[in-house]
């Protein structure tokens, strides 16, 4: 065989490999959507995820010519909604809207989980993020970081704190302020945001850390009042608001996210699609102002920057759930 012959049939063991390598589009994922599909929600209905949730689904429904049928289903850090997901049919279906607590603190908050938080899914996109603030029921007498601490150590053990669960950002953060403040502070949690959020309303529970869409109503009326950011820059809609940082409280930057991904083996055209389809849907106008009325940012990317994100937390997380020794409930 001469070279030139040689060099012929290599590159047609090149091109025959290219070839058989590109797996064409079926039928099944061309006419994807043609039925609804149920987007889960990891906390029950109230709260900030599930305002992200029903904004991007009822846009996301628009942009897809199908139906987005939100299902709210709370409980074990998000772990039950995310198991339920993680084994569902990987059609482009049953979609999960993932979390700060599903794939950054629970990998590290359980010692067995029910899915795995890498192999059983695939990314789509990081939908938002959403800086944590500090807020207190109207009847507590602390208008600063300073009087929440000194009223902490004058009552030990006396000042209760709400969070949407045990393990979650909120948890977190608390512990993590109360570390840095020496305070001893009563964990309550509960079963999602909307839960927690009106028994503090209520004065039941006298602080809570949590998104800002999740204060507002009550900020706005008057039951609850803002402390401080977790933030690095001040908050637009609470310019006022001084950060932790200001404070002299360094290393409190938290922030509430969320995204989407589907069960692992769920075909790349559905998936490439629900990302260009999110990131539209990010970059409407009126998304963007329903957004910015509630302190929530939009976070557009591909998925392969979602997965690098989603890596990034879960590694940020491990350490302070050890030191924290958060354990679930």
């Amino acid at each position: 065989m001469t070279l030139m012959t040689r060099g012929i049939a290599a590159l047609a063991v090149l091109l025959i490999s290219m070839t058989t390598s590109i797996r064409p589009v079926t039928a099944q994922e061309a006419a994807y959507p043609n039925r609804p599909i149920t987007l889960v929600v990891t906390v029950p209905p109230g709260g900030a995820a599930d305002f992200v949730a029903r904004l991007i689904g009822a846009k996301l429904a628009e942009a897809l010519g199908q139906a987005i049928v939100i299902q709210n289903k709370g409980g074990a850090s998000g772990t039950i909604a995310t198991e339920g997901v993680a084994k569902a049919k990987p059609d482009g279906y049953t979609i999960l809207q993932n979390a700060i607590s599903t794939h950054g603190i629970g990998p590290h908050l359980f010692a067995q989980l029910p899915y795995d938080p890498v192999k059983d899914f695939a990314p789509i996109g990081l939908i938002a993020k959403i800086p944590l603030v500090l807020v207190v029921h109207q009847d507590v007498p602390a208008k600063t970081v300073a009087d929440v601490i000194a009223l902490a150590k004058a009552q030990p053990g006396k000042l209760a704190y709400a969070s949407p669960g045990n393990g979650g950002a909120p948890h977190l953060t608390a512990e993590l302020f109360r570390s840095l403040t020496g305070t001893n502070i009563l964990h309550v949690p509960y079963k999602g945001s909307g839960p927690a959020v009106a028994d503090l309303s209520e004065g039941r529970v006298q602080m809570m850390f949590d998104g800002l869409p999740a204060f507002l109503p009550f900020i706005q009326s008057g039951k609850l009042r803002p402390i401080a950011s977790a933030a690095p820059e001040r908050n637009k809609l609470l310019p006022e608001l001084p950060t932790f940082d200001e404070l002299g409280l360094k290393g409190m930057h938290v922030a509430l996210w969320y995204g989407l991904v589907a069960p692992a083996g769920t075909p790349a055209p559905i998936v490439e699609r629900l990302n260009t389809e999110l990131n539209k849907v990010l970059a409407l106008p009126a998304v963007r102002e329903a957004f910015a009325k509630q302190s929530v940012d939009a976070a557009p990317g591909t998925p392969a920057e979602f997965a690098a994100f989603m890596q990034s937390e879960m590694d940020r997380w491990g350490k302070v759930v050890k030191d924290a020794d958060i354990k679930p409930e």
